[in-house]
């Protein structure tokens, strides 16, 4: 498989709202940093805990996942995924949208890869001009 359609297949799995498939493709020490929670998030457990919680909670999921932009950047056994994704939402009784920028480290793992640190910042141009 190659990191491009690796990171389709992870996007697939989030547009989804299917949790299990889509955190399969984290390595159990990822390490994530989301412009909305605060502090690190320090493995794929701890990630999987806050989803849970959003879904019990506020009702979470994701209804529709758009990435353009796309590039790989392959180095080696690891790779670079950057891309803007518009997300929409449902989400304490409302749906809402957000549109980001995200960048994802990949490893080889194998004939496949495993993302081991994901990154998302609000995109400046959507939150500039609303």
């Amino acid at each position: 498989m190659t990191p491009q359609q690796f990171a389709d297949s992870l996007i697939a799995a989030f547009a989804d709202s299917h949790a299990e498939r889509y955190f399969a493709h984290f390595h159990p020490d990822a390490t994530f940093l989301f412009h909305d929670t605060p502090g690190r998030i320090e493995s794929r457990s701890a990630y999987e805990t806050m989803w849970a919680e959003w879904e019990r909670e506020a009702g979470f999921r994701v209804l529709t996942c758009r990435s353009t932009n796309q590039r790989v950047q392959e180095h080696g056994d690891l790779a670079v995924f950057s891309h803007d994704v518009h997300t929409v939402r449902f989400i304490d009784d409302a749906e809402d949208e957000v549109f980001e920028r995200e960048t994802i480290v990949l490893q080889r793992d194998a004939d496949t890869w495993t993302c081991i640190h994901e990154h998302l910042s609000p995109d400046p141009a959507r939150t500039a001009n609303g």
